[in-house]
């Protein structure tokens, strides 16, 4: 396999690659367009093809879309808006760009939609209670819960500051007014001062959460009944973070019951999503898919291949 190119993460290939080993790209036409004309279009023309097949990248590919990602301007946004089946709709702030400022957290992936649409038909599953989202990106799927699921908190959570400064933007165009957009997981203590406030319903929290440094503590004080997150096993490399925050989620819950957890991922491929079953396993973490949904309320470039795993923490 062709090594990874300095300025494009190792993390942001593998969210649309699923590359296994062969010698060359099997298309000259668009090799000969990209030495030629590079431009977005074209190399995400080739990273979707490259999705359905077996072909790995020329280093050349790489290095364009570096530079590519480099030269586009940060205001290469757009604005969605995204129609509920109660009529409300989510409108987001969204990058046009796979990746955008050192992320691909600043545009809506299918399993958040998937997500979104399971939650909405399930909402009596987050009617007056708190819920923690993990990888929060832009906000989609959480906004929708927020519109139409009414919980008594929702956290947004993610690492990433400028997707946190884009989320806390998508809140406020959508009518919502988050706490505080925190630098960190609040204290046990302030997290008690806040449940005790009579704040609008739903409460709305923005929190930063990195899965490898967050503590038990911190955790506890946010009192999750519901954990949910979406698209969030794209890469091996955070497997092990991933789960060892679902290990301390569950051994942080005091005298509570632990919370239920729901993850939603786009199964781009098979061998990492794999990894994260049998991590799981390893950990004692039970798991069950849930049945896939018939109807679909959002539409879809492609129907993508989404499982919802129910953890047992």
């Amino acid at each position: 396999m062709a090594e990874p190119r300095p300025g494009l993460p190792l993390r942001f290939q593998r969210r649309f690659l699923a590359a296994r080993p062969l010698r060359s790209l099997p298309w000259p036409e668009l090799e000969q367009s990209l030495r030629t004309a590079p431009d977005s279009a074209l190399l995400a023309d080739i990273l979707h093809k490259l999705e359905s097949t077996a072909a790995e990248p020329l280093d050349e590919l790489y290095e364009t879309l570096a530079d590519v990602l480099k030269e586009e301007e940060e205001s290469t946004h757009c604005y969605k808006n995204y129609l509920l089946p109660s009529g409300d709709c989510v409108s987001l702030c969204e990058s046009t760009a796979l990746i955008s400022g050192g992320t691909t957290g600043l545009l809506t992936w299918e399993a958040a939609l998937h997500l979104a649409q399971w939650a909405l038909q399930n909402p009596s599953l987050f009617r007056g209670r708190t819920v923690l989202e993990l990888g929060s990106g832009i906000g989609f799927t959480g906004i929708a819960i927020c519109k139409s699921c009414q919980p008594r908190t929702f956290i947004f959570s993610d690492c990433h500051p400028r997707v946190l400064r884009q989320l806390g933007e998508n809140l406020q165009l959508n009518g919502l007014t988050p706490e505080g957009v925190t630098c960190s997981i609040q204290t046990e203590s302030q997290g008690q001062e806040l449940e005790g406030q009579n704040c609008q319903t739903p409460k709305v929290v923005v929190a930063e959460l990195d899965w490898g440094s967050v503590t038990e503590k911190q955790l506890l004080a946010l009192r999750a009944d519901i954990v949910i997150a979406a698209d969030v096993v794209y890469d091996p490399e955070i497997i092990l973070a991933l789960i060892g925050m679902l290990q301390k989620l569950s051994t942080s819950r005091a005298d509570r019951k632990a919370p239920e957890v729901f993850i939603a991922s786009t199964i781009r491929n098979p061998d990492t999503y794999q990894l994260f079953q049998a991590e799981l396993d390893k950990a004692g973490i039970r798991w069950q898919v849930i049945p896939a949904h018939s109807s679909c309320y959002f539409l879809y470039d492609e129907q993508p291949d989404v499982t919802i795993l129910q953890l047992f923490i």
